[in-house]
């Protein structure tokens, strides 16, 4: 999640759970506002009652709530004692002008005791809820509407005020996504006002240079030692290719300088690889462009035609659809080209290799007489299945360096007796 919405996230639930909290407050309030005020009144209702009731000689009780809307009844002066006031909401039949059925309706009710030439009273009195009610309902729905336009609007303002402060570090981020050592010429870089921000784009500016002046070092140096190392090896062959031609070297010299000669062309070899590998993880190949991966494989198993035939080896293709790609042609070339030479050279002869094509996978397969590699070491430098082998090691490592470099995802599976190595170009 992006930052901003993260910041969004938060802060919305923390001024939901405030106004929430708030308006139940508020609303409780409101209430409490409203109560009293009808208990004032209830009260002085009560004083006007028992003032009049006070002018009689006797109280005549009312038992039902008639239209003064109260009622008398005789109690004992020890309940009277024990009595206080108490006031809260009921429910009571009331008639209503136009229904002449009675209906329930909220009231409030006051019960209070009072004495009276020598006797003692319980009052109850009554004050209809129905306008407060109503009162209340809105009040309710007031707090409600106003809890969510206060919501909406909070959450829209800061969402609108942080994206605008966190829009130069998407755009910083953007800048850094796109940039490349070596390639891109333009520094990253915002414009804003906010320090953190310019504490940010220093220290990247700096880690920046930094890496720019390591990773010139390291071209320099791989190419310095792949230029220096190529002169002797070359000066080398070319010496022992001399000595053998020879007719004074005895058959044991001659058998001895063969093995030279070979661990000299091995060691030329295994120098380009590493050259090669070292550019690849450096990323000193991004000269893309749209490739169609069938008709590169199609003209690298003519090139291999040779030695197929020599070891009588049958290729096979099979394209179920096109495979399109956006990568270097170099990158793409040295891919099919691994992975056709290691089907060949690492089968039996009379062996068969299977190249199926899709619009997201290329696979091939091949015989061996080996039976299945080490699935987590069979992608690593210098591995090798076959001590015997004459190659580098290097072949599938390189091949799962440019994988990652374009997020291809390769894997290596045996099955059906048969080694197969599958990309997915479009995970």
């Amino acid at each position: 999640m992006r930052l901003a919405n993260q910041t969004l996230k938060y802060l919305s639930i923390s001024v939901l759970v405030v106004i929430a909290l708030w308006s139940t407050v508020f609303y409780l309030f409101m209430l409490e506002v409203i109560h009293d005020n009808i208990d004032e009144e209830l009260e002085n209702q009560k004083r006007l009652i028992i003032q009049e009731l006070s002018t009689h000689p006797t109280v005549a009780p009312d038992l039902e709530f008639g239209i003064n809307n109260y009622k008398v009844r005789e109690i004992s002066e020890q309940q009277a004692l024990k009595m206080r006031n108490v006031y809260k909401d009921t429910m009571l039949y009331m008639q209503d002008d136009d229904d002449p059925e009675p209906e329930l309706e909220p009231v409030r009710m006051l019960t209070t005791a009072f004495e009276h030439q020598g006797h003692y009273y319980e009052l109850a009195i009554i004050n209809s809820m129905i306008e407060e009610s109503d009162l209340i309902k809105n009040l309710f729905y007031s707090v409600v509407i106003l809890f969510v336009l206060l919501v909406v609007s909070i959450v829209s303002i800061n969402k609108i005020v942080i994206e605008r402060l966190w829009r130069p570090l998407y755009s910083f981020l953007d800048q850094l996504t796109r940039f490349r050592l070596g390639k891109t010429q333009e520094k990253p870089a915002m414009d804003t006002k906010i320090q953190e921000f310019k504490d940010l784009q220093l220290a990247v500016t700096t880690l920046i240079h930094h890496n720019e002046e390591t990773y010139e070092q390291q071209k320099q140096f791989i190419g310095n030692a792949s230029h220096e190392l190529q002169t002797p090896l070359a000066i080398m062959i070319n010496k022992l290719e001399m000595m053998a031609e020879s007719e004074e070297l005895k058959k044991e010299q001659s058998e001895t300088i063969a093995e030279v000669l070979n661990t000299a062309e091995r060691l030329v070899r295994l120098n380009k690889s590493l050259l090669l590998l070292s550019k690849i993880e450096n990323k000193q190949f991004l000269q893309n462009e749209d490739l169609s991966l069938n008709a590169l494989v199609l003209n690298m198993m003519v090139e291999f035609e040779d030695i197929a035939n020599f070891k009588q080896i049958k290729m096979n293709v099979v394209q179920k659809d096109q495979l399109h790609v956006h990568m270097d042609s170099a990158l793409a070339n040295i891919v099919v080209s691994n992975l056709l030479r290691n089907a060949l050279f690492h089968n039996r002869e009379g062996g068969e290799v299977n190249i199926g094509i899709t619009d997201k996978i290329l696979t091939v397969s091949n015989t061996s007489a080996h039976t299945a590699l080490d699935a987590g070491l069979v992608f690593s430098r210098f591995y090798k299945s076959d001590t015997a082998s004459k190659g580098t090691g290097l072949g599938l490592a390189i091949v799962q360096a440019i994988c990652h470099l374009y997020g291809f995802v390769i894997i290596y599976r045996y099955e059906n007796n048969q080694h197969s190595f599958q990309v997915n170009m479009h995970p």
